[in-house]
């Protein structure tokens, strides 16, 4: 059955399953305006979710053509990957920070094998080894480029301004830049009193910027052509702290449930990250290679039993943490190494 939670003031939140993917599902949420229901996020474009989606808000008496817009928190593909669909079915609007619509038009628009040859080369930099980046060349050779998820993404025909109130009748949205997850995810913050007066100013759809059980991946933003040296981890932080300033009743996350607390949410997750730089300078007291550092770190499981994607996933999340350490003065490059190896100062 589709699972639909009503929480209340006219919202409601639809679980749209992802699929081969732990996290489950995406809490797509429904919010009623004046003018027709807009959706926080879509879901993974697939079969099986479109069908969820299309079978939850059934089951609220709305049929997909009934969408009058789509605000978007991230452009990660199990958020927005149903959103070209949905505008397909509906003509509703797509609305997306400038950031995140930067990096969907860059990914529509490379050339074929673009995001392989990035990442082989990436994976070489960081000290992988060529086992690793083996099955990146042959998938490239044999022409499987258009085989990963967001290439054809939507684009988006509205973009998201931090600080200001989304043209949605008779609600009052605010947007917030979180970057972090994301150059360009945005919280949503609906500025509206809570519908069961629980204490505190309102609710926010908080994307995966804050989340009850899980801490978010934060790697490095993925950009072919930027040489900058952004820090996500810092961006993330900072953005931690402006929404646990925010004082909201309940937050209304994209991944698990609803909750409260969200100050108390976020001490814990600022707690997590400065234990876990705090642990990679002891790792650092020996020169690693990003790999190196990530093959040591603490994961969910055993690195020999992590998957090779989420191997991926997992040097640039230690990248991103190094990039934080390099950037506090807690560690630095070793001159000379090739692939570079970074030692705790």
């Amino acid at each position: 059955m589709t699972q639909v939670t009503e929480h209340g003031g006219g919202v409601w939140s639809l679980r749209v399953p992802i699929p081969d993917n732990p996290l489950g599902h995406t809490l797509v949420h429904v919010l009623d305006t004046d003018r027709g229901p807009v959706l926080v996020d879509t879901g993974w474009d697939d079969p099986a979710s479109w069908d969820e989606l299309s079978g939850g808000l059934a089951a609220l008496g709305l049929s997909v053509t009934e969408i009058h817009g789509v605000v978007i928190t991230h452009h990660h593909p199990d958020h927005h990957g149903l959103s070209g669909r949905v505008r397909e079915e509906s003509g509703a609007w797509i609305a997306m920070h400038a950031a995140d619509t930067a990096v969907v038009r860059r990914t529509r628009e490379a050339e074929p094998g673009t995001w392989f040859d990035y990442l082989a080369r990436k994976l070489a930099t960081v000290g992988a080894p060529e086992d690793h980046i083996a099955p990146l060349r042959a998938a490239r050779a044999a022409g499987r480029m258009r085989t990963l998820p967001g290439l054809r993404s939507a684009l988006p025909d509205r973009e998201i301004v931090p600080g200001e109130l989304l043209d949605l009748a008779g609600r009052r949205l605010r947007a917030i830049w979180t970057p972090g997850h994301t150059p360009g995810h945005v919280c949503l913050h609906l500025e509206e009193e809570h519908p069961s007066r629980l204490p505190g100013h309102g609710r926010l759809f908080s994307g995966d910027h804050l989340l009850p059980g899980i801490s978010p991946h934060i790697g490095l933003y993925e950009d072919p052509d930027d040489a900058t040296a952004t820090d996500p981890l810092g961006d993330y932080l900072d953005s931690l702290e402006r929404i646990g300033r925010l004082g909201v009743a309940e937050v209304l996350p994209a991944h698990q449930y609803a909750f409260t607390d969200a100050a108390g949410r976020v001490r814990e997750l600022l707690d997590h990250h400065e234990e876990r730089l705090t642990g990679l300078l002891g790792l650092l007291a020996t020169p690693l290679t990003p790999w190196q550092l990530a093959e040591r770190m603490e994961w969910n499981r055993p690195w020999e039993q992590i998957p090779y994607g989420s191997r991926n996933i997992a040097v640039s999340e230690a990248e991103a943490h190094l990039r934080r350490l390099v950037k506090l003065g807690r560690a630095e490059p070793v001159a000379g190494t090739d692939p570079v190896t970074y030692v705790a100062v």
